[in-house]
């Protein structure tokens, strides 16, 4: 008898650190959907490059005109 009862309370141990480690489990995708938001956050905060568009612009607009002339 008393070594059932040992059994059913290294069972319950058993199955307390299987729910922690599923909590552990479960806070690491929830720090990992975090960072991805803010990775998302940070793309919409910085659109494409506007100087780089800029030279782009200018540099087309320089070949344009000289084809022009």
């Amino acid at each position: 008898r008393e070594r059932e009862r040992e059994r059913e309370r290294e069972r319950e141990r058993e199955r307390e650190r299987e729910r922690e480690r599923e909590r552990e489990r479960e806070k690491e995708r929830e720090r990992e959907r975090e960072r991805e938001r803010e990775r998302e956050r940070e793309r919409d905060a910085n659109p494409p490059n506007l100087s780089f568009l800029f030279v782009c612009l200018s540099v087309c607009l320089s070949v344009h005109l000289f084809v022009r002339s």
